[in-house]
């Protein structure tokens, strides 16, 4: 007997075979060897029929599990790639005639109207995502191509440096940028209304909302527009030769045009100093009367002036581009560039000049005049760093002009014109992913760079720190503080100070700075015993700045500076303290507290310890701060204060006070009421600061370094924070910080 139930028949692709068996076994029985079967056998028609319609069932269901978990976007699997995709194996796309053009371009852009941030959403490492369209060949209606030159090599470069940088994505669902695979870099070859149409047919499109072109040389003859001709909606453009007219501030990206000759000439770096000629122009085809005043210069200046033109005796060929000739004379180019100290970059029929990169990479001083030029990458770098922007009016007094600046002022800025060219000019990669980081800090601004990180050689790692400038979004890496202690002998005082910080609940980590090198530390087992990692760091030399080094165990972005003989400080007034920076952590937050004033009898500034009600410094022998400091004061401190206070044996905390009122433009916070700090058990030997000497020097030290830096940072407030019912009649227990110093 079949005991089958044919209607319970299961719906599994993997048991087709045996599902129909068993649908055919239970049809064809009727009678068994000892009766009857429990349903009648089926005719042959019938049984045809039932197993073409479990077939289609059974095939349609298949079916719809395939399409459940196929791609629903075919843009999402087109990943752009020049190693899978040629150009001419790219599809073919024609452009009806009727299709749509997008409006001319809104010059009210901004990223508040014009750009969908939502887009982008958050990302633990704050970057944003770029999507790069395939590659395909656009044509009209009777098949002429949109461009005369396709996909030119530096857009390929371009494309293919996005694709392989941590920017990229091939999920188009992921994107916040879209980056067309549609070639408008170079004007000249491009049909604008039949690539407008193909812009307007990216599935994406949607008026341009979130996408990026690039264009180099924009507009044409007679008119030469300074921004891309193309209809492109609200798309943004990185374009070569804006001005301010056609520049949407904060919206629009101003980058170099690039110079093909920084791939095929290699310039070695030259070290800054005086070169054989002054001042050198190396531009062809400029305007008749700025040829006429360069002439008039060189009669005036003689050799210091070298006017180069292209040569009229060599034949018209590749080669002849990089030669210009000065009365029959021949001078390799852009060698040439590299004899000058300043070189001329005047305005051509476009705005924007491949001349700029050539002069930055042999690390001459670009003399631009170009009125109205919006200078590549202007809203991160600080050109008044790199070069000499004179109006046009004023090119008769150039000469004048660039004489009046200082020879170390010169150096410096040959120096950062050729850092310009090698980490934002030299390839159409550093252009490409200087651009889009742009864009990003724009979008992420809590993790943008700062303006030392765009326009300082990347000496230090900055990843591992954040500013205190700016509120931040997210939790630090590590809770609590590091307590830095430095200290050279005094070995007794040393394990005190251990011991009472041990006890403050935020303490996260002990870095001891031996700054003895005669003397090694005591043994492991004679330390203190301490629930929270202590290390020692052993110095090379005694410098009082090695206890503002910038070293890698410190994790938190809490640090507490403190001399190895602040044995009074309790644990409660050191928690206390690590509260008030918590709230202020762009502050130095110490406790005690000292004063600058102005002696008009002497004209100079002098040093106050006596304790005031004011107060514009607070001693980093015992203060928290932001270890950010660490870095600046290692690395960017102005002018040689750094190394003033190393050969004195003093004042590094007035430096760092001085330091972060310069860059935060804001007071010191002192904490808790006490004002004695001496150490009762220390001497005079013992004891930097009661050497008679030591007032005179700290009095030198703040005109000194006010000198360097031009200014009188710090501010005098009259303020203390002290913690909640501290004075008042309350019982002990009901007090956050009952063990608080008193005046």
């Amino acid at each position: 007997m079949c005991m089958c139930r044919c209607s319970s028949v299961l719906f599994v692709s993997s048991a087709v075979g045996l599902a129909l068996e068993r649908l055919i076994m239970c049809a064809s029985v009727k009678y068994g060897s000892r009766g009857p079967a429990l349903i009648p056998r089926m005719k042959t028609k019938h049984r045809i029929y039932y197993i073409t319609l479990f077939s289609v069932v059974l095939l349609g269901l298949i079916a719809t599990g395939m399409f459940q978990f196929w791609p629903h976007s075919i843009e999402s699997s087109a990943e752009w790639s020049l190693d899978r995709r040629s150009v001419h194996d790219a599809p073919l796309v024609r452009i009806p005639m009727s299709s749509p053009i997008p409006e001319r371009g809104d010059l009210s852009c901004r990223m508040h109207t014009c750009f969908d941030v939502y887009r982008c959403g958050y990302n633990p490492k704050n970057k944003i995502k770029v999507f790069i369209y395939p590659l395909q060949r656009f044509v009209d209606e009777v098949g002429v191509p949109i461009s005369s030159t396709g996909l030119s090599r530096e857009y390929n470069d371009l494309l293919s440096a996005i694709s392989d940088s941590d920017f990229y994505t091939d999920d188009v669902t992921r994107a916040c940028l879209f980056i067309p695979s549609i070639d408008v870099l170079n004007q000249n070859s491009l049909r604008i209304r039949e690539t407008a149409q193909a812009l307007a047919m990216l599935p994406r499109w949607d008026k341009g909302m979130n996408h990026l072109l690039f264009n180099m040389l924009p507009g044409g003859p007679p008119d030469y527009n300074t921004a891309l001709d193309v209809p492109r909606d609200r798309a943004l453009l990185a374009g070569g030769g804006f001005s301010t007219w056609t520049y949407r501030q904060g919206y629009d990206v101003s980058i170099p045009v690039y110079s093909p000759l920084s791939a095929e000439v290699d310039l070695p770096e030259r070290q800054p100093g005086p070169r054989r000629y002054f001042i050198l122009s190396s531009q062809t085809a400029i305007h008749r009367e700025y040829r006429v005043e360069l002439e008039r210069l060189k009669e005036e200046n003689g050799e210091a002036l070298l006017l180069l033109d292209k040569c009229s005796n060599l034949s018209q060929d590749l080669a002849s581009v990089r030669k210009r000739c000065y009365k029959g004379q021949v001078y390799d180019y852009p060698q040439i560039l590299q004899e000058s100290s300043f070189c001329v970059v005047l305005r051509g029929a476009r705005l924007g000049q491949a001349t700029l990169s050539d002069v930055l990479q042999a690390g001459c001083v670009p003399v631009i005049m170009a009125d109205s030029y919006i200078l590549p990458f202007s809203e991160v770098l600080d050109w008044k760093r790199a070069s000499v922007v004179i109006p046009e009016e004023k090119l008769p007094e150039m000469y004048t002009i660039l004489k009046s600046i200082p020879h170390r002022q010169v150096e410096e800025m040959q120096r950062q014109a050729r850092w310009f060219w090698e980490a934002y000019f030299s390839s159409m990669k550093a252009i490409g992913m200087t651009t889009l980081q742009i864009i990003n800090d724009r979008i992420y601004p809590y993790a943008a760079r700062t303006y030392e990180e765009w326009n300082n050689p990347s000496v230090v790692k900055w990843s591992s720190v954040n500013s205190p400038l700016f509120l931040p979004l997210i939790p630090p890496r590590s809770p609590g503080f590091t307590a830095v202690v430095l200290t050279y002998d005094r070995i007794e005082s040393l394990f005190r100070v251990i011991t009472e910080i041990s006890k403050v609940p935020s303490l996260a980590k002990l870095l001891v700075v031996w700054n003895n090198q005669n003397k090694s530390p005591p043994e492991e087992s004679l330390w203190p015993k301490v629930t929270v990692p202590l290390k020692v760091v052993r110095t090379k030399e005694n410098k009082l700045s090695n206890r503002f080094f910038p070293f890698d165990e410190i994790e938190t972005e809490a640090v507490l500076a403190i001399d190895d003989d602040i044995i009074m400080l309790t644990s409660d007034e050191l928690q206390f303290g690590y509260e008030v920076w918590r709230e202020f952590p762009d502050r130095l937050v110490g406790y005690p507290g000292r004063l600058h004033l102005w002696d008009h009898e002497m004209g100079k500034w002098k040093y106050e310890s006596e304790w005031t009600n004011e107060v514009s410094m607070v001693l980093t022998g015992a203060a928290f701060y932001h270890k950010y400091f660490n870095y600046l004061y290692t690395y960017k401190m102005p002018g040689d204060i750094k190394n003033w206070v190393d050969a004195h044996m003093n004042c590094e905390d007035i430096a760092m006070n001085f330091l972060v009122a310069n860059i935060t433009g804001k007071a010191p916070i002192k904490v808790t009421p006490r004002k004695k700090f001496k150490c009762p058990e220390c001497t005079a030997i013992d004891g930097l600061s009661l050497d008679q000497t030591h007032m005179v020097e700290r009095s030198e030290c703040i005109n000194k370094f006010a000198s360097v830096f031009g200014t009188m940072p710090l501010k005098v407030v009259e303020h203390r924070a002290d913690p909640v019912l501290y004075k008042d009649d309350f019982p002990e227990k009901l007090k956050s910080f009952p063990n608080i110093g008193s005046l």
